[in-house]
């Protein structure tokens, strides 16, 4: 595969074999990246679970101390009081089936999160092919269906971020921007592994995290030494 040539410049910085500290492998995702926009810097989390069975499914959120850098469009499925609370909560999109329809008739996807108060769940349900496909369909696992709508767009857009396995047992979750520096990036992907480690689950055996790898948008990969991660 070709390669350009800052990248090749930045990998050079990375040793392909070596194991780093969290904080090294910080700094140096912020030394790799040269592209010149903001790059998200993402961390790939490997489990010695399988996803497919229930009782080893790795799923949570957590809201980021320093935030993600990006903005949150929030689309809340609730009415009356609950609806007023999200708007005034900073929800980009409150309705019910107005919304449901829009959707369905034609292929709306300009949001990033879908929340929902507990009693629209029998509406939403419509949308589970949609939005199941795409990650956007609420959860209580995820703190997307809630009674709190208000505190859930709250912690969107204060930088709260869901994790969840794939189908390769790998979590792929942002951390933050290159801007952020290594030392707000440390301070996220700790924040994330703490939560990662937390949610274990007790059918999971042998080694809990296999691999963890963080990266920016068009730099290289550096691994993370994950035997001080458990």
């Amino acid at each position: 595969m070709f390669r350009g040539k800052k990248y090749q410049e930045s990998a050079k910085l990375v040793e392909k074999a070596a194991l780093y500290d969290t904080a090294e492998a910080m700094d140096l995702v912020v030394k790799t990246a040269t592209a010149k926009f903001d790059e998200t810097v993402e961390l790939h989390v490997k489990l010695g679970v399988d996803s497919r069975h229930a009782a080893q499914q790795v799923r949570g959120a957590i809201v980021l101390p320093p935030g993600t850098g990006k903005t949150q469009r929030v689309l809340v499925f609730a009415k009356g009081d609950k609806a007023e609370e999200a708007k005034a909560a900073g929800a980009d999109f409150v309705g019910e089936m107005d919304l449901v329809e829009k959707i369905q008739k034609e292929n709306w996807f300009d949001y990033d999160v879908v929340v929902a108060s507990p009693d629209m769940m029998g509406v939403v349900g419509r949308l589970g092919k949609v939005l199941g496909p795409k990650g956007l369909m609420p959860s209580p696992k995820a703190g997307t269906v809630t009674p709190n709508v208000a505190q859930a767009v709250n912690d969107i857009k204060a930088g709260k971020v869901e994790y969840r396995l794939d189908k390769t047992n790998i979590i792929h979750c942002p951390i933050g921007k290159v801007s952020f520096g290594s030392e707000k990036l440390l301070e996220n992907c700790n924040a994330l592994l703490g939560a990662i480690v937390k949610a274990k689950p007790s059918a999971a055996k042998g080694q809990y995290i296999r691999s963890c790898v963080c990266t920016s948008t068009m730099g290289p990969g550096i691994k993370i030494n994950n035997a001080k991660l458990t």
